[in-house]
């Protein structure tokens, strides 16, 4: 039996931020599979995480522990090798900022798939770009990665970014991450991608663009059909 395990769905990008740390500290894991984007959600998830009843869920020696960025936080104090944050104590501070920071601004970049209509794809586009603004101004500076040179804890947690927000610019038609508007986050997703553990990790382009266009499909269906029985 594994002594560490991962439950996910593959099109997560919070799932993938907890592979990526397993990954980048050199620990095996067991990879389970959740069938819940079906509404059939397997009975070790609910006992797992009976409070959320979502992935991911990380299994350390049968004991669960949910939410990404606290699993990326147990990683870290758990396999101190190749570490995500930095030994100063005010840097580590700024990393869990801007950790937090990508954590709470997640549903904002995903609201761009679940807008309808024109206008409020229109105003979801410019609410990204303003937190996109953010993050070049202030965020990642003149930094290769958030967290300097290497890749970080605080790459991980925003690698979202790098992976599927040009998914989300495909499936609503828009252009939110352009060379000229954003030219460091520009060049951040190119190095991020570039990084072994994350280009042998991110799922299938057309796959995802694929689920995503399903996923959108159904929001504006069920958006009209509530409109139709108002």
């Amino acid at each position: 039996m594994a002594e560490v395990k991962v439950l996910g769905v593959w099109p997560s990008p919070f799932v993938h931020r907890v592979i990526w740390a397993l990954k980048h500290k050199g620990v095996n894991y067991e990879y389970i599979e959740e069938e819940y984007l079906f509404n059939n959600k397997s009975e070790f998830l609910l006992q797992s995480n009976p409070v959320h009843e979502k992935v991911p869920v990380l299994i350390h020696r049968g004991k669960p522990i949910a939410e990404s960025a606290i699993i990326l936080e147990y990683i870290e104090e758990t396999w101190p090798q190749n570490p995500l944050l930095p030994q100063d104590p005010y840097e580590r501070a700024m990393a869990r900022f801007w950790i937090k920071s990508g954590e709470d601004k997640a549903l904002s970049f995903s609201a761009i798939m679940r807008a309808v209509g024109e206008d409020n794809e229109k105003k979801a586009a410019n609410e990204c770009r303003e937190l996109l603004q953010i993050l070049e101004k202030h965020g990642l500076g003149k930094k290769k990665f958030f967290g300097g040179e290497e890749i970080a804890m605080a790459d991980l947690a925003l690698g979202s970014i790098a992976c599927w927000l040009e998914i989300f610019e495909e499936v609503v038609g828009v252009k939110l991450i352009e060379r000229a508007s954003f030219p460091r986050l520009h060049q951040w997703i190119q190095n991020f991608k570039k990084v072994p553990l994350i280009k042998d990790s991110i799922p299938d382009r057309q796959k995802l663009i694929s689920f995503f266009k399903h996923h959108k499909e159904a929001i504006v269906a069920l958006n009209r059909h509530h409109r139709m029985i108002q």
